[in-house]
C-alpha cells in the first residue's frame, strides 16, 4: 500500500522527480570517440568561410577519390549552388529544391535522374536554396535533406558522401550534420587569415558543444587553402588540437586553372600528390573533439599590427550621439543617506 502524504519520512513525488533529474544531469558524457569510423559509408561534412575554397577542394578531392576506385557522392549544401560547377566544367546543375518545386507544380515526383549527375565516377548534386529575400537558406537545407531521405539516401551504396556546408552561417539548417549526428566527422577549410580561422573556430565550438550533449561528430582535421606560408592556420590547428590534412599552396597555376573550371587533382598531374595525400588523410583521419579558442586566443595567432589590438575602445556618450541637440536631464534617482 502506498504511503499516504504527510507521513514523516515519506518521499514526496516532486522530491523524487527532482532527485532523479539531478542524478541524470550529474552523469558525465562518454569520452569522445577518437577511433576511425566503422560504418561502411563515411559521411563527411566540410565547412569553411564563403569563398575560402571549399568547392575547389571538394571537386578535386572527390575526383581524385573516384580515380582511386572509390564510390563518391558530392552534395552541395550551399545556397549559391556552386559546389559542382568546377566538377562539371562550369555548368550548373538543377538543384533539388528548384526541381522539387517544379515537379510538385506539375504533379510529378522527383527521381534520381532529375537531380543527380556524374562525371568520371563522381556522383554529384546540389540542394540549392530559396531566391534572395524569399526564404531561409537553413530551412532550405532541412527541406533538401528531407527530399533526399524520400529518394532513399540511407540506402545508397557509397564509400564516401562529402557534404559542402557554408561555415559562416550559424542558423540551425547549416549545423544539421553536427547537431543530428548525420556525419561521422567534420573537416574545416581555412587559410592564413583571421576571418576564415574565426569561422573554423566557430565550427569547432559547435562540434564541442554537441559533444557535451552526447553527440558523436568530431573534427578530423583542417585543409589549408591558398597557403602563403605565414603559418597562422598551422598555429590554429595545433592550438585547437586537430591535424592539418593538407596545405594547398597559393600558386598561380592552381588559381588560373580553377578560374577556367579545370580539375587540377588528376592522377599524374602536377598537383596530383597533394590530392592523393589528402584523399588518404580524409579517409583515415579519426574524428577528434576540438578545443575551440577564445576570441583573444584567436587574435593572438596574428601580429598585433595586423588585427588592431593597439586600438583603444573609447566609449561614446549621449552628447556624442545627439550633437548640439543633447539635453542633460536631471536624474530622478532617490539617494538615501547611508546607502
Amino acid at each position: 500500500m502506498n504511503a499516504p502524504f504527510g507521513i514523516p519520512g515519506a518521499a514526496k513525488p516532486l522530491d523524487t522527480m527532482q532527485q532523479q533529474l539531478q542524478a541524470e544531469a550529474a552523469i558525465e558524457p562518454d569520452e569522445p570517440v577518437s577511433t576511425a569510423p566503422t560504418r561502411k559509408t563515411q559521411i563527411i561534412a566540410i565547412y569553411g568561410k564563403g569563398g575560402i575554397g571549399k568547392s575547389f577542394t571538394l571537386a578535386n578531392l572527390s575526383y581524385m577519390m573516384a580515380q582511386q576506385g572509390k564510390r563518391v557522392l558530392l552534395i552541395g549544401c550551399d545556397p549559391k549552388s556552386d559546389t559542382t560547377s568546377l566538377l562539371f566544367g562550369g555548368r550548373s546543375t538543377p538543384t533539388i529544391i528548384e526541381t522539387s518545386s517544379k515537379k510538385k507544380a506539375a504533379g510529378e515526383k522527383v527521381t534520381i535522374g532529375d537531380v543527380c549527375f556524374k562525371r568520371d565516377g563522381v556522383f554529384a548534386m546540389e540542394l540549392g536554396g530559396p531566391e534572395v529575400g524569399r526564404g531561409c537558406g537553413g530551412r532550405g537545407i532541412i527541406h533538401g535533406f528531407e527530399l533526399l531521405e524520400k529518394l532513399g539516401f540511407h540506402q545508397w551504396d557509397f564509400d564516401y558522401v562529402l557534404l559542402d556546408f557554408l561555415g559562416d552561417v550559424v542558423c540551425g539548417g547549416f549545423g544539421l550534420p553536427i547537431a543530428r549526428d548525420m556525419c561521422q566527422k567534420v573537416i574545416v577549410v581555412g587559410s592564413n587569415d583571421l576571418q576564415s580561422l574565426y569561422v573554423a573556430n566557430n565550427v569547432c565550438s559547435a562540434v564541442d558543444y554537441f559533444r557535451k550533449l552526447g553527440g558523436n561528430v568530431g573534427v578530423a582535421g583542417m585543409v589549408i587553402n591558398k597557403d602563403d606560408g605565414t603559418g597562422e592556420a598551422q598555429a590554429f590547428a595545433a592550438a585547437v588540437g586537430i591535424p592539418v590534412l593538407a596545405a594547398i599552396p597559393a600558386d598561380e597555376d592552381i588559381r588560373r586553372k580553377s578560374a577556367n573550371y579545370e580539375i587540377v587533382g588528376r592522377p599524374g598531374g602536377r598537383w596530383a600528390p597533394v590530392f592523393e595525400a589528402l584523399a588518404v588523410q580524409v579517409a583515415e583521419a579519426p574524428p577528434k573533439r576540438p578545443n575551440p579558442l577564445s576570441q583573444e586566443a584567436l587574435l593572438n595567432l596574428f601580429k598585433g599590427d595586423a588585427v588592431g589590438r593597439s586600438v583603444v575602445l573609447d566609449p561614446a556618450t549621449a552628447e556624442d550621439m545627439c550633437g548640439d541637440a543633447a539635453v542633460v536631464k536631471p536624474s530622478l534617482e532617490v539617494i538615501y543617506e547611508g546607502s
